[in-house]
């Protein structure tokens, strides 16, 4: 196993399996130093041997989201200052969702604001029945700005959205599934993501990164531009190895082995 060295962050790789593990105490607040060491710790993403992400926090914690000391140190950033900091922390979050990596949000306790965000950002979040979900944002005259209203529009629909923000209501784990924004729901979430990833790792690599990027796409275009791309990818998939493979393993009724050729 590969240990990364951060302040605040515990980053492993075990068998194509990358951790990134926020390790802030007492409540995994996105501080400054939170924010740098995430911006350079989810390359671990990219490697090449690996082939499934997962994002953590602590047992009852997630995250609670940028401290509100950051806040007051904000007070004295202009408004460019403020949108280049905006950014560090923006960039980490783009590129967990624009890797061709898998990422998988393991959450328990809390997990609100930036911490939310984060999980936002992840390709499949799996909660704690009592894990505890929202955007209080409202509470200080904010909203949530990296992605709690854009990427979270697209998971629980706009009249969702705008009502757990305004109302700064939060919801468990299971309300959580209801709404559509967690997808699976694990009495040990760490145990249960591990779980998905080896199933993961068992998968073409191919197939699902360019799956990944085609639904992305999806959400974010029209319907013809989507359909180019979903095309444009199966048709590089079907001159894969893997393809072949698993083309050769049901005729032969044996499990497929996929190496990401």
């Amino acid at each position: 196993m590969a240990e990364y060295a951060f302040d605040t962050l515990d980053v492993t790789v075990d068998d194509g399996v990358a951790t990134v593990r926020l390790a802030n105490p007492p409540v995994n607040a996105i501080s400054q130093d939170v924010r740098a060491d995430l911006s350079d710790a989810v390359a671990v993403f990219d490697e090449d041997d690996v082939r499934v992400g997962i994002v953590a926090g602590g047992d009852d914690v997630f995250s609670v989201g940028a401290d509100v000391g950051l806040f007051e140190t904000a007070r004295d950033w202009t408004t460019a200052e403020f949108r280049t900091n905006s950014r560090v922390l923006g960039r980490a979050f783009e590129r967990i969702e624009t890797t061709e990596t898998p990422v998988l949000a393991a959450i328990d306790g809390t997990c609100v604001g930036g911490g939310l965000e984060l999980a936002l950002a992840c390709d499949v979040r799996i909660a704690a029945p009592d894990a505890t979900l929202g955007f209080p944002e409202h509470n200080i005259g904010l909203i949530p700005g990296l992605g709690g209203c854009s990427r979270f529009v697209h998971l629980v629909g706009p009249g969702r959205a705008k009502d757990m923000i305004f109302s700064g209501d939060l919801v468990d784990g299971e309300r959580a599934r209801e709404i559509g924004l967690v997808e699976r729901v694990a009495d040990d979430p760490d145990a249960a993501a591990r779980e998905y990833a080896a199933d993961l790792l068992d998968g073409p690599p191919q197939a699902i990164g360019l799956a990944k990027r085609v639904v992305n796409e999806a959400r974010d275009s029209d319907l013809r531009t989507a359909g180019l791309l979903e095309s444009l990818a199966q048709s590089t998939l079907l001159s894969t190895a893997d393809h072949d493979e698993g083309v050769d393993a049901f005729r032969e009724d044996r499990d497929p082995e996929f190496t990401g050729e």
